[in-house]
């Protein structure tokens, strides 16, 4: 399996770039940029910030942002939960399994297959649930004196939003924000969010226009 921080390297590499004008053009610290290419995210400052680090490289690499990310998110999660097992499941020199107790055991079996579980049910989630999907705005029943009417909400990050059939863009975090054309009367607006499993989430609003 390739990692991120290879990906971006290779790609860096194929365009004869140096890490010090990746820096220079991405405003990232040099060391910053080769612990990603290394995978060493221990070293970078939060996640916020390697998230944000991993993006705009991508960018300047122009990369597919999306497909990185994604890759990026579950690649940093699963370095977390290496870090959660116990120590000594790291080699059996050190802490031989005739060391511990049947009951110390099945704990730290019980442990791992519980870790494993949340794991799997947390990347996969997208694949058994719907999206989430809230809309603020419009109000159900409200009354427009514009010929436009701006859709705000929130879904899934991984996710795709659609108004009425036109593309919506999302934030890091699942915002969107969509400004659409109405015309007079009563109006219906459909907003469609699809995971990347196409399960989908669909909710309307029904507003009247009055101009």
């Amino acid at each position: 399996m390739v990692h991120i921080g290879e990906k971006l390297r290779e790609e860096r590499e194929k365009k004869v770039y140096t890490l010090e004008q990746v820096s220079k053009a991405t405003k990232i610290r040099l060391s910053f940029l080769t612990a990603i290419e290394k995978g060493d995210y221990k070293k970078l400052p939060s996640a916020t910030y390697a998230y944000g680090f991993v993006r705009n490289y991508a960018r300047f690499l122009k990369l597919p942002e999306k497909e990185i990310l994604a890759l990026f998110k579950r690649e940093y999660d699963e370095e977390k939960i290496l870090k959660v097992l116990p120590e000594g499941l790291a080699g059996t020199d050190d802490f031989p399994i005739s060391r511990f107790k049947i009951t110390q055991t099945f704990r730290i079996f019980f442990l791992i297959v519980f870790v494993l579980a949340v794991y799997l049910l947390f990347q996969y989630r997208a694949a058994i649930f719907n999206p989430s999907l809230k809309v603020s705005l419009p109000v159900e029943n409200s009354k427009i004196s514009s010929e436009t009417v701006t859709v705000v909400g929130k879904t899934d990050p991984n996710s795709t939003v659609f108004v009425n059939s036109e593309l919506a863009v999302l934030d890091k975090d699942g915002n969107f924000k969509k400004t659409i054309n109405v015309f007079p009367g009563n109006v219906k607006i459909t907003i469609k969010s699809v995971n990347n499993f196409k399960k989908t989430t669909i909710l309307e609003r029904h507003i009247e226009v009055k101009i």
